[in-house]
């Protein structure tokens, strides 16, 4: 309950931003529309397969969730550098309290990120099936990845920091080694092991693999996305409780 109450504030800030919020779950949609129109208007023999809508639409959702990390870190920096959060310090509200609350909203707001650029698939030729209710499923740890990172780094770094690394960092990061605008066989057999390290390549093909209707093959790339999420909630709320203490 208390998390609960401390959630009601956090989404109206969020909602008090619009153009922050039209961007975040804008941007994803534009980028998708764009891609998907080039790729349509091209020779079909010279058409991506990786443009293709099946294998684009998961790349291009998991890359979206990117701004809820800037969205979750910018809000948690900026309280923290004001006198709000010290006056809160005073109430029964413990670390995962707060971070329960500034994550809480974001997860909705990812979902119906998700959601949206799904409807714009079905404009470019994605195929209504159950597998879908499935890929969102799976995206679920994507959503709980990147809103730990920004919860993190909000914990950790002032808001100006927090701007520069999850608004420019953390995006190219998730962008680049997540396999969404191209194969990682290009760039060689070490780079695509170093990528499949860390958890955005593993997102990615874990929700085109659900699209596709292959639950085991989802299954064999989504616990590394787990794995990597729970240790990012994990670690926010332990440096917010440093912080606290401090």
């Amino acid at each position: 309950m208390r998390a609960l109450v401390f959630t009601k504030r956090c989404l109206c800030e969020i909602l008090r931003d619009p153009i922050t919020l039209f961007f975040g779950a804008g941007f994803p949609v534009i980028l998708l529309i764009l891609l998907s129109v080039m790729n349509l208007n091209i020779p079909a023999e010279a058409q991506m397969t990786m443009f293709h809508i099946e294998n684009l639409l998961p790349g291009v959702i998991v890359f979206g969730f990117s701004f809820l990390a800037l969205f979750g870190g910018l809000l948690l920096s900026g309280d923290r550098e004001t006198a709000f959060l010290t006056r809160l310090f005073t109430s029964p509200l413990r670390a995962r309290d707060f971070i329960a609350g500034y994550a809480l909203p974001l997860l909705p707001l990812g979902m119906a990120q998700a959601l949206l650029c799904v409807c714009i698939g079905f404009v470019f030729g994605l195929t209504p099936t159950v597998h879908i209710l499935t890929m969102l499923l799976f995206l679920i740890p994507s959503v709980l990845l990147f809103v730990g990172l920004g919860l993190l780094f909000g914990s950790l770094l002032g808001f100006r920091q927090v701007g520069s690394l999850c608004g420019a960092l953390l995006t190219n990061v998730s962008a680049w080694l997540s396999g969404t605008w191209f194969s990682l066989d290009l760039l060689g057999e070490g780079f695509k092991t170093f990528a499949y390290c860390l958890p955005f390549a593993n997102a990615v093909d874990a929700a085109r693999a659900a699209l596709a209707g292959d639950f085991m093959g989802a299954l064999g790339y989504i616990w590394i996305v787990c794995i990597y999420a729970a240790l990012a909630c994990m670690a926010a709320v332990l440096v917010f409780r440093q912080k606290m203490k401090g």
